[in-house]
């Protein structure tokens, strides 16, 4: 039996007014927020427990997505600022974590790809965990923080202790002898090298514990080391770094065991939005990178068997994660330190699940930016959910208020503005819109969001030509159907205006030198 079609398998705008909890009616302490960055100069400073969740849209309970098995994240959004409405400032692992830790866009620094090491471009720059460690905090990393591989690595000046880094693409049956392509390109072998690997499988479903995996480890690493910080007398920074829902889908059995496969939702549309330029569409890509998995030429769209196990299999890695970030939490209530930590959970980018055929993410459409974004600050008492558009840039710069840190100027340019007063409850908004980008054939496409539509205009990097443009309303669902553009549209009008005034678009910054790697002693 198909399982019933959906759109959307998260938050429903039409329904957000009726379901909102009014920012206004946030509990009295939360009015305090000011005088408490204020404080927090003269008095012991706010820790920060930062976690990071690789390819993780809102398929969590909090955001209404009645199928995902989010216990733990749903419990921790009772007593946290629950952002309906935030968004990536580009739809890729690399760039949007530079977005986060350098508080700027892409179209600012030119890092819109792999193999760009920021410092080449920025040796000054000062990252956001780089600031709180200036201000007297240990600082640390562990599990995916930057993006590692494909030519990118970790900084170094960004930690007080040295980065303990985890896998991202791994498999527990070892019956295969030798690296897959995808785990080569995270260990930083060459793309030429690593081309000539044999694909790795996109899931994996064996009944073994939660450490098998990256993300088990990651969790109990970082229990240890709350355990640590516990006992010594100087504020932290504390990143953690979660792989899954990152394909391949490699999650204990228990965890695919929780659905139902025939309760799955499946996408209801699976052709490209009508009247959309070809290249600001996806197929192939990331995807078939795995074994198994048809080109666009094979089938387009996947079979329903395949679309269906894709699905179970990232629903089952929003569970396994739920469960490792639950222990990390657990231990930070265990340890006390829950009293005075502001908690950031953070999905680096949205992702798509066979919407309009498309998979993962690397397009400018609303499921691939989409994310979510929940804080807990000590002292709020119970949820408050907002439809304030929030970008990832805006994080840097607030979380240093929160901490009651003077946001010094940076080599680099920083793009995020302070949502503090939506926290103080002084304001319900933060800002018109927000924006983000992403290159695609020699194109790039600058979006801009507002409460309804999003404008998407592609032209060169150069400037060169009249820009083609997008425009979707999103009144009737978070998935596009069609491209309303005309060049009269009210809200075309409106947009463009507005993304007229943002700068012009930083140029490509060039690869940087590669790091040698042996290949030979990587691949033994």
């Amino acid at each position: 039996m198909r399982a019933q079609n959906t759109e959307l398998p998260f938050f429903d705008e039409r329904a957000a007014t009726k379901t909102d909890v009014p920012l206004t009616v946030a509990n009295a302490e939360t009015k305090s927020l000011r005088k408490m960055a204020v404080k927090a100069k003269k008095q012991k400073p706010y820790n920060v427990l930062f976690l990071l969740v690789d390819d993780l849209r809102p398929a969590l309970g909090v955001y209404g997505d009645a199928v995902a098995k989010s216990p733990q994240i749903d419990r921790f959004a009772q007593q946290a600022y629950v952002f309906e409405r935030a968004y990536s400032n580009q739809a890729v692992c690399v760039a949007s974590r530079y977005n986060l830790l350098l508080g700027s866009r892409s179209t600012s620094t030119g890092l819109y790809d792999f193999g760009r090491a920021f410092r080449d471009f920025y040796p000054e720059a000062t990252t956001m965990p780089e600031h709180f460690k200036k201000n007297g905090y240990y600082t640390a990393a562990i599990g995916k923080v930057f993006h590692i591989g494909h030519n990118t690595y970790n900084d170094e000046r960004s930690w007080t202790d040295a980065h303990a880094y985890d896998l991202v693409v791994e498999y527990a049956d070892k019956s295969k002898k030798g690296e897959t392509r995808e785990e080569a390109l995270f260990a930083n072998i060459p793309w030429s090298e690593a081309n000539k690997l044999r694909k790795g499988a996109p899931w994996e479903c064996l009944d073994v514990p939660d450490e098998t995996y990256a993300d088990g480890r990651v969790a109990q690493l970082a229990a240890t080391r709350l355990a640590y910080l516990k006992e010594q007398d100087k504020p932290f920074f504390l990143a953690v770094g979660f792989a899954r829902p990152h394909l391949p889908f490699s999650v204990p059995k228990k965890y695919w065991d929780r659905y139902r496969v025939n309760d799955l939702p499946m996408p209801a549309i699976q052709t490209n939005p009508a009247a959309s330029p070809s290249y600001a569409n996806k197929r192939d890509g990331e995807i078939v990178q795995y074994l198994g998995i048809p080109s666009s030429e094979e089938s387009d769209p996947f079979p329903d068997s395949l679309t269906r196990k894709l699905i179970h299999g990232y629903y089952a890695g929003v569970s396994y994660v739920d469960e490792q970030i639950g222990k990390v939490l657990q231990q930070l209530h265990a340890t006390g330190l829950d009293e005075n930590t502001i908690v950031v959970l953070w999905g680096d980018h949205g992702y798509l699940l066979g919407e309009m055929g498309m998979w993962t993410k690397h397009v400018n459409h609303e499921l691939a930016n989409r994310i979510p974004l929940l804080i807990r600050h000590p002292t709020l008492k119970g949820q408050v959910k907002t439809k304030a558009l929030i970008e990832t840039v805006d994080i840097y710069p607030t979380l240093a208020e929160l901490c009651g840190i003077d946001v010094e100027s940076t080599q680099q340019p920083l793009d995020g503005k302070s949502f503090m007063p939506l926290l103080m409850n002084e304001t319900t908004e933060t800002k018109d819109y927000v924006y983000h980008c992403f290159p695609r054939d020699g194109k790039l496409g600058r979006a801009i969001r507002n409460d309804r539509y999003r404008l998407i205009a592609w032209q060169s990097f150069g400037g060169a030509g009249t820009p083609t443009y997008e425009l979707y309303d999103y009144k009737n669902g978070l998935v596009e159907k069609k491209n309303t553009w005309r060049a009269d549209h009210p809200a075309f009008l409106k947009l463009k205006k507005a993304l007229e005034l943002e700068p012009r678009p930083a140029p490509f910054r060039p690869e940087s030198v590669k790091r040698e790697v042996k290949f030979e002693e990587k691949t033994k």
